[in-house]
C-alpha cells in the first residue's frame, strides 16, 4: 500500500513500526479499484477466503488464524503454524496481539465520556493534559480531542524515531529492551523532540502520539486507567472473554501460538521469536490482546449501535481522507469500499510478530476478523476482498 512519503523514505526495519500506516495496510490500504457485480449474498460460501488463506502461507506467513460471521452464521478457517518448532497448527480460537485494533476501544471509550457530558471533541489537548505537548513547534493549544482521535493532529508519530526504532525494532534492542516499561510520558516526550507533520488540521498522518496522549485523557478524566476504563466499559458489557489489556504484561494468554518477525533482517531471512514482550512501547495505541471471535462480537455490536449512543457512532463514522492512501479515517475507525462496491468498517493492526484486520459492513452482519502470526510477508488485502467479493483482488 502507499505510504506517507515521509515514511516511505524510512530505512526497512521501519515495517515493523507498531501501527503505523504500513502496518493498517489492510484497514487504509488500496482497496479501491474497477467495480465488479457485486457479491449479494454468495450463499454462505467461503471457497475464495480459504484460499486466500492457504496463498498467505504459501507467500511466507506463518499460519493464519480466522473467524467470520455473516446470516448463514460463524465460520472458523487456519492455516499454517502456531509452533514452528514443535509443528503445532494454528487454532480459530487463538488469543494474539492487535496492534492498532486498540485505537477503536480507546476511541470508543473516550466517545462514550462524550456522551456522558465528561468531555467534548472539541476540547483542545492542552485542557486535559496542560504543557505536555509542547516543543519544536508542538502547541496542545491548538489541537482538539476530535483531531488525536482522527490523526489531522500533525502531532510526531513517536514510533518513526530512529533511535526508538533501535531500541526495539532491531534484534539487539529488540532483545534487550522487550521487556522494558515505557510510560506514557516516556512516549510523548519522544515525540515533542521532533517538529510536528503541519499545524493542526492542516492535513492527515497516522501518529501512535494521537493514541497515547488519548489515554492519558482518558485516565485525567476518569481517575482511571485507559485499560481499566476499557475493560469497564467494553469488554465486559460485551462478554469478551479473551480480550484484554495487558499493561506490562509480557505474556499472551492462552490458546495462543507464538508471533515471529524478522526484525528488520530481510537481507539474513532469519526469523525471531518476539511473542514475549512488554507492550507499554504500545501503550493506549496498541496494546490489546483478542482474539478473532471476540474482535467480530466488538465490532459488529459497534456498527449495529450497541456501544454508543447515535450521536457518538455518527462522529466516529465522519472520515476524513487518508492521506496518500485509499480509505477514509473517522475517530479509530476506518471505512474502506472494496472492488465489489462492498464497503467495510474496522481497523487493523500491526505489532512485533503480529498482523491483524478486523471489519464489518454498515449493518453489523457480516464481520471477519483474522491474524497472522508473522509480521513480514501476506497481503490481508487479498483475505478481506475474497470474503467479501468472492475473489482475491
Amino acid at each position: 500500500m502507499s505510504v506517507n512519503k515521509s515514511q516511505g523514505n524510512k530505512r526497512q526495519g521501519n515495517k515493523r513500526l507498531v501501527g503505523m500506516a504500513a502496518a493498517i495496510a489492510v484497514a487504509a490500504g488500496a482497496f479501491a479499484a474497477p467495480a465488479v457485480a457485486a457479491p449479494a449474498e454468495r450463499g454462505g460460501s467461503h471457497d475464495a477466503t480459504r484460499k486466500a488463506v492457504n496463498a498467505a502461507v504459501k507467500d511466507g506467513v506463518p499460519g493464519v488464524a480466522l473467524q467470520a460471521k455473516d446470516r448463514h452464521g460463524v465460520w472458523k478457517a487456519t492455516a499454517g503454524l502456531g509452533n514452528l518448532r514443535t509443528k503445532q497448527p494454528r487454532s480459530a480460537h487463538d488469543n494474539f496481539r492487535a496492534g492498532s485494533i486498540t485505537k477503536t476501544f480507546i476511541a470508543t471509550v473516550l466517545l462514550q465520556l462524550e456522551a456522558e457530558g465528561r468531555v467534548s471533541l472539541d476540547d483542545t489537548v492542552d485542557k486535559w493534559l496542560p504543557g505536555v505537548v509542547r516543543g519544536h513547534g508542538h502547541d496542545g493549544r491548538k489541537i482538539t480531542l476530535r483531531q488525536l482521535l482522527n490523526h489531522t493532529s500533525g502531532i510526531f508519530n513517536y514510533t518513526e524515531d530512529e533511535s526508538l526504532q533501535s531500541a526495539i525494532f532491531l534484534p539487539e534492542g529488540f532483545f534487550k529492551n522487550r521487556y522494558r516499561t515505557w510510560t506514557p510520558n516516556e512516549i510523548v516526550k519522544i515525540a515533542m523532540g521532533h517538529k510536528p507533520e503541519f499545524a493542526p488540521g492542516a492535513s492527515w498522518s497516522y501518529s501512535n502520539t494521537n493514541y497515547t496522549l488519548a489515554g492519558m485523557v482518558i485516565k485525567k478524566v476518569t481517575g482511571n486507567s485507559y485499560g481499566d476504563e476499557v475493560r469497564r466499559r467494553v469488554i465486559k458489557p460485551l462478554g469478551l472473554h479473551g480480550t484484554y489489556m495487558p499493561g506490562t504484561n509480557a505474556t499472551v494468554p492462552q490458546p495462543s501460538s507464538r508471533a515471529y518477525s524478522q526484525l528488520g533482517e530481510n537481507t539474513t531471512g532469519k526469523i525471531y521469536d518476539v511473542t514475549e514482550l512488554n507492550p507499554s512501547v504500545a501503550n493506549s495505541a496498541g496494546e490489546i490482546i483478542s482474539n478473532s471471535g471476540d474482535l467480530n462480537r466488538f465490532y459488529s455490536a459497534l456498527l449495529r449501535g450497541k456501544v454508543l449512543p447515535a450521536k457518538q457512532l455518527a462522529e466516529m463514522k465522519t472520515t476524513v481522507a487518508a492521506g496518500a492512501v485509499d480509505g477514509r479515517y473517522g475517530l479509530g475507525l476506518i471505512e474502506n469500499e472494496l472492488s465489489c462496491g462492498v464497503t467495510v468498517w474496522g481497523h487493523s493492526g500491526g505489532i512485533h510478530g503480529s498482523s491483524s484486520v478486523a471489519v464489518t459492513t454498515a449493518d453489523g452482519k457480516h464481520s471477519l476478523a483474522f491474524n497472522f502470526n508473522g509480521d513480514w510477508s501476506g497481503d490481508p488485502v487479498k483475505v478481506v476482498e475474497a470474503e467479501y467479493c468472492g475473489t482475491e483482488k
